[in-house]
């Protein structure tokens, strides 16, 4: 059945050009400058069509509240910054948050093709994958990073590829399967490939727990012959990945491992490892003098840099203005309140998400399993890295959190596929 049999008219032609952005959204999103802003802006422009047409929504009560924790997010952010004498540059981001809700909106009323959403996904894993390639081996670079900050390029890289795994669910009940399985297998490896190249650690610590989530929304198609094929497979490409020093894998973890054992011995001498250890032993110390109002972003850098003079830290740990782990960062800034509409902002989704991981119909259960990855990819990223403090990890998050709601939603309500 067409996936837009019940759009005719304007109708149609909307649906098309939320396809079309939301393709974009995740294609250039890494191999294009600010790629990542193209498909979200179309997005907002056009969510104004709504006030035209006011089609008729049908909103629930998950759609409520997946809605809510984006605006709470949103405004404890932007009231943070007016109280930290931020300006209105310090309100750019959290509203991006408040912006992707109208995004979900035009979602929800003008679904987009499934085909172009994954084919997006894909397109864009292949994209920084090939482009971290080129970056490595003829461009020589030690890390590639391609038009963003190094740990972000490899992380939602990382991310891209994820999701491709994520679609196979609906790609194996497409007339032409085999080449959609095989096209999104290669993106992943491709994805993953820029992650590795990124030189980033941090996003392969959370595999584990992304594997469980791949597991439970598709386990029981796998026989156990193909689980112990699939986990041998996964075995060996980690062992060859770890073996070839051209990749630079088995540097990085020498080195973070030979930076956690100095550090540990008492060495606090700036290193990636160390330094970061050091903005999380600061910045625990702030929070336990401002635990319930944070103490904004001006006034956390200022109270780190004293940190610094006084010898408490390292001074070069302390010059950087974020603690480097989204959760110890929004704490320390924004206090309790903060640290709750964060995880707010990742748990809800998730759980809502996490109830269709094993539904009968497999196109409603790849979006579930992309809408569930996408938290916990991050919870995973935030660990080692600020990662909404960057432009590209807001944009990213909210609006892909906006189109995969705005279809998981529509889903519930038609016979959408």
């Amino acid at each position: 059945m067409s996936e837009s049999f019940f759009l005719s008219g304007s109708a149609a032609v909307y649906s098309r050009y939320t396809s079309l952005a939301v393709f974009l959204l995740c294609a250039i999103a890494l191999v294009v400058p600010s790629g990542y802003s193209l498909g979200a802006v179309m997005l907002l422009l056009g969510s104004g069509v709504l006030l035209a047409t006011r089609p008729l929504l049908r909103l629930g009560h998950q759609d409520m509240w997946v809605m809510a924790v984006m605006a709470a997010y949103a405004l404890v952010g932007m009231q943070s910054a007016l109280w930290d004498g931020q300006g209105v540059s310090g309100l750019d981001k959290p509203l991006r948050f408040l912006l992707a809700v109208p995004a979900l909106l035009l979602v929800v009323a003008y679904p987009p093709r499934l085909s172009w959403l994954w084919s997006g996904i894909a397109v864009g894993a292949v994209g920084s994958g090939s482009w971290a390639i080129w970056q490595k081996f003829a461009l020589e670079v030690e890390r590639a990073t391609g038009y963003t900050h190094t740990i972000q390029f490899g992380n939602l890289s990382m991310l891209l590829g994820v999701l491709c795994i994520a679609a196979l669910g609906w790609a194996v009940i497409q007339p032409r399967r085999h080449l959609w399985v095989v096209a999104l297998l290669i993106a992943a490896l491709l994805g993953a490939l820029g992650s590795l190249l990124s030189g980033s650690r941090g996003g392969w610590v959370g595999i584990p727990f992304v594997l469980l989530v791949l597991f439970r929304a598709y386990g029981r198609f796998i026989s156990r012959k193909l689980l112990v094929a699939i986990s041998g497979l996964l075995l060996v490409a980690g062992i060859g990945v770890y073996a070839v020093p051209e990749l630079g894998v088995q540097a990085r973890v020498h080195q973070a491992l030979d930076e956690v054992a100095r550090y540990a011995e008492g060495d606090r001498s700036h290193s990636s490892v160390g330094a970061r250890f050091e903005m999380w032993r600061g910045a625990s110390h702030l929070i336990t003098e401002k635990p319930l109002l944070g103490w904004g972003d001006n006034g956390y850098a200022d109270a780190m840099q004293a940190l610094g003079q006084e010898g408490v830290i390292n001074a070069r740990a302390a010059q950087y203005g974020h603690a480097h782990n989204e959760f110890i960062d929004s704490l320390a800034k924004r206090g309790v309140l903060g640290l709750a509409v964060l995880l707010a902002l990742y748990l809800v989704p998730m759980r809502f998400f996490a109830q269709s991981l094993g539904a009968a119909d497999l196109s409603r259960r790849s979006i579930a399993t992309a809408g569930v990855l996408l938290p916990v990819t991050y919870i995973d990223f935030g660990l080692t890295q600020t990662f909404l403090s960057h432009n590209s990890g807001v944009m990213m998050y909210a609006f892909l959190l906006a189109v995969l709601w705005g279809i998981y939603a529509r889903q519930a309500r038609s016979s959408y596929c």
